[in-house]
C-alpha cells in the first residue's frame, strides 16, 4: 500500500470518526429539547459542507475566494425551481423562462441538476481565477458574489426577486446533513491526496518553485475551483431545504464572511480545521445568541451573536495566537494512522549526520547499488543571450553550452549576471536577445514548459515547501516526471531520499530542518523531475569547507542516478574546482572566460576581475 494510499484512508477515516463523535454529540443535545435545537445541529452540519467546500479550494491553493457561496446560490435556486411543485410556482413565477413554472421533478434529480448548473458555471468561472494571480483572482471571486446576487434579485421572472421562492420540499430529521457532511469530508480528502491537490498544494507553497518543478498554476487550480463548487452548491442545496425557500440575501456577503471566519479560526490548510471551525463559530454564535437574550440569568444584550462573530475577545485571541488556526496543520488522519496497519518502507536511513565528510562514503555505498542512466545526449546551448531591465543592461551577448553528463561551473563577481543567466535558462526571466536549445530544440515559455523539457534548478534563495513533509517535495516533482518525463529513466523517490541522507526526516516538514538538510531537499527534488540539466544557483551559501566537500560528492551521486548534466554556480573556489569538469566566468553581464578549472583559475583576467590581484 503505497505511501499516499495511507494517508487517504487515515485522513478519510479520522476525519469521519470526528464527524462522527459530533453527531453523536448532536443526537444527546437533540434528545433532550425541542426543534431549535434540532435546527442547530442541522445548521452545523449544512456549515460543514460549506466550509469544508471552501477548503477544498482556499485551503490547497491559498487563494482566497469571497464569490463561492454564489454556486450555493446557483445550487440552490436550480434545485428549487425544478423541485418546487407546478402549482406553487405558478402564482410566484407563472412567466419564468424556459417553462420552468410548469416543470417539476423528484428532489434527488433536482439536486443533481442543481449541482450540474453550479458546475457548468463554475467551469466558465474556474478558468478566469485560475489564471488570475493572487489578488486579482480575489477581486474576482468578490465581484462574482455581487453579480450572482444581484441577478437573483433582478430577475424576478425567473427568482421572484425578494418576494423569495418557497414550497423547496424538506426533509426530516438531520440526515441529509450528516449524510452531505460526510460526502463532503469523503471527496475533500480524497482531492487533497490526489495528484491534482498535491499540486494544487504546492502551487500554495511557493508558485515559482513549483513552475521550475514543471507544474502549470492554473491546472491544479481550475480543479480545486471546480470540486469546491460542488461542494458549496451541493451544501447551499441542504441550506435552502432546511429553510424551505430560497431567496437572494441566504447566500451574500454576510453569510460569505461568517463561513469565511469559521475556515480561518478552525485552520484552512485541513479537512479537520474546517471541521472544527465549523464547530467553534456555529455553537458560539448559538451561545453568544442565549447570553444576548438574558440566559443563564444575565442581562439582555441585543446584537450580542453579530459582536461575538464581528470581534470577540475570544475570536481575536484564536488569530492572534493561533494565525494557522485552532488545529494548524494537524489533520485527524494522523491519529487514525496509529490504529491502521500501513506498510512501511524498507529503506535503510543513512548520512545521519551531514555535517561531518566521513558521512559522504555512505552515499557513495548506496550510490553504488543504483544503476547508473544513461546521460543524455542533448547538450544545453545558450547563443547571443541577453536581457535588459529599464535600460540597464544585465547580461549581453553570452554564449553557453553544457555538454550532455557534463558538470560546468558558473563564477563571477557579485552583480556579474549568474542567476539572471539562471533565470533566462530556465523562463523566469525572458530573453531581450538570444536562443536557447536542447538537443537541438528550441527551449521557450513559461517556467513549468521549460521543466518538462528537462531543466529543473534549485535558487539562491531556499524555495523548499515548507508546510509538505520531505518526502511530499520529492514526491511532487516526481508526478511531473512520471508524466512528462516518462521516457525518462531515473530513481524512485525512496532511492532519491537515501541517497540525499533524507529517509530518517522523509516524514517531517520541511520547514523544520536545519539549512543543510534543506539545501540536500531542494536538489534532491530537482533530479526528482529526472532532468537532462540541473541548474544549482549555490547550492553552498552559508556551508563550511567540509559541509561544501561533502556537497561535492552529493551533486556527483544525484547527477550519475539520473543522468543529467549540472550548472552550477557557486563563491567558494574550492567547491566549484572540486566539482567542476569547465568553469564559465562572467563579469559584468559579458562572457569573461572558459575552461578547465585550472585554466580558468591561471587566467589573468579572471584573476584580475575576480580574485583581485594580491591573489
Amino acid at each position: 500500500m503505497s505511501t499516499e494510499r495511507n494517508r487517504l484512508i487515515s485522513s478519510a477515516v479520522g476525519n469521519l470518526a470526528l464527524l462522527v463523535v459530533l453527531v453523536g454529540v448532536g443526537a444527546i443535545y437533540t434528545a433532550t429539547g425541542g426543534s431549535a435545537r434540532e435546527l442547530l445541529v442541522t445548521d452545523l452540519f449544512v456549515n460543514m459542507i460549506l466550509v469544508v467546500g471552501l477548503q477544498i479550494f482556499i485551503g490547497n491553493t491559498g487563494v482566497l475566494s469571497f464569490g463561492h457561496l454564489s454556486f450555493a446560490t446557483i445550487g440552490g435556486y436550480g434545485m428549487a425551481l425544478l423541485a418546487i411543485p407546478a402549482t406553487t410556482k405558478a402564482l410566484t413565477i407563472s412567466n419564468a423562462p424556459f417553462g420552468l413554472s410548469g416543470v417539476q421533478v423528484g428532489i434527488t434529480v433536482a439536486t443533481l441538476i442543481g449541482i450540474g448548473v453550479a458546475l457548468a458555471v463554475s467551469l466558465a468561472i474556474g478558468a478566469v481565477v485560475a489564471r488570475a494571480p493572487g489578488l486579482a483572482a480575489t477581486m474576482i471571486t468578490l465581484a462574482q458574489l455581487f453579480v450572482f446576487e444581484q441577478i437573483a434579485k433582478v430577475w424576478t421572472d425567473l427568482t421572484n426577486g425578494g418576494g423569495r421562492l418557497s414550497g423547496v420540499p424538506g426533509f426530516e430529521g438531520n440526515g441529509w446533513p450528516i449524510a452531505g457532511a460526510a460526502i463532503a469530508i469523503v471527496v475533500a480528502v480524497t482531492f487533497r491526496s490526489s495528484r491534482s491537490g498535491r499540486l494544487a498544494v504546492a502551487t500554495r507553497e511557493d508558485e515559482l518553485a513549483a513552475g521550475a518543478m514543471g507544474i502549470n498554476v492554473m491546472s491544479p487550480r481550475f480543479v480545486a475551483y471546480v470540486v469546491s463548487a460542488a461542494v458549496v452548491a451541493f451544501g447551499g442545496i441542504l441550506q435552502v431545504r432546511a429553510v424551505g425557500s430560497v431567496g437572494p440575501e441566504q447566500f451574500n456577503f454576510d453569510v460569505t464572511i461568517l463561513i469565511l471566519a469559521m475556515l480561518v479560526v478552525g485552520g484552512m490548510n485541513t479537512v479537520t480545521g474546517a471541521i472544527v471551525g465549523a464547530t467553534f463559530i456555529t455553537i458560539g454564535k448559538e451561545v453568544a445568541r442565549q447570553v444576548g437574550d438574558g440566559a443563564f440569568g444575565l442581562p439582555r444584550f441585543e446584537g450580542l451573536p453579530d459582536l461575538f462573530l464581528a470581534g470577540s475577545l475570544l475570536f481575536v485571541l484564536v488569530v492572534v495566537k493561533r494565525p494557522n488556526g485552532i488545529t494548524g496543520d494537524f489533520d485527524a488522519g494522523r491519529l487514525a494512522a496509529r490504529f491502521l496497519p500501513t506498510r512501511q518502507p524498507n529503506a535503510t536511513p543513512i548520512l545521519p549526520d551531514q555535517r561531518h565528510a566521513s558521512a559522504a562514503s555512505a552515499a557513495s555505498d548506496i550510490a553504488a547499488q543504483v544503476p547508473v542512466a544513461v546521460p543524455a545526449t542533448a547538450a544545453l546551448v545558450a547563443t547571443n543571450l541577453g536581457v535588459v531591465f529599464g535600460g540597464f543592461t544585465a547580461l549581453e551577448g553570452v554564449d553557453l553550452s553544457v555538454d550532455a553528463g557534463q558538470i560546468r561551473g558558473l563564477i563571477g563577481p557579485n552583480g556579474a549576471g549568474k542567476t539572471t543567466l539562471v533565470n533566462l535558462l530556465t523562463g523566469v526571466v525572458q530573453s531581450t536577445t538570444g536562443d536557447i536549445s536542447l538537443g537541438g530544440a528550441p527551449v521557450s515559455g513559461k517556467p513549468y514548459r521549460r521543466a518538462r523539457q528537462g531543466i529543473s534548478r534549485t535558487f539562491q534563495n531556499l524555495r523548499v515547501f515548507g508546510n509538505l513533509t520531505v518526502r511530499d517535495n520529492v514526491d511532487t516533482a516526481h508526478l511531473i516526471a512520471l508524466r512528462y518525463r516518462a521516457n525518462v529513466p531515473g530513481p524512485s523517490v525512496d532511492v532519491l531520499l537515501e541517497l540525499s541522507g533524507l529517509t530518517e526526516l522523509a516524514d517531517r516538514q520541511a520547514s523544520t530542518l536545519d539549512y543543510g538538510n534543506q539545501r540536500r531537499l531542494e536538489i534532491a527534488r530537482a533530479a526528482a523531475l529526472r532532468p537532462d540539466f540541473m541548474l544549482l544557483d549555490e547550492p553552498t551559501s552559508g556551508m563550511s569547507e567540509t559541509e561544501s566537500m561533502v556537497m561535492v560528492d552529493h551533486i556527483r551521486t544525484l547527477a550519475g542516478a539520473i543522468g543529467a548534466g549540472v550548472l552550477v554556480i557557486d563563491h567558494d573556489l574550492g567547491f566549484i574546482n572540486a566539482l567542476s569538469e569547465r568553469i564559465t566566468v562572467l563579469d559584468q553581464g559579458r562572457l569573461l572566460a572558459e575552461g578547465t578549472p585550472s585554466q580558468v583559475l591561471a587566467n589573468p583576467a579572471v584573476i584580475d576581475a575576480y580574485l583581485g590581484t594580491q591573489a
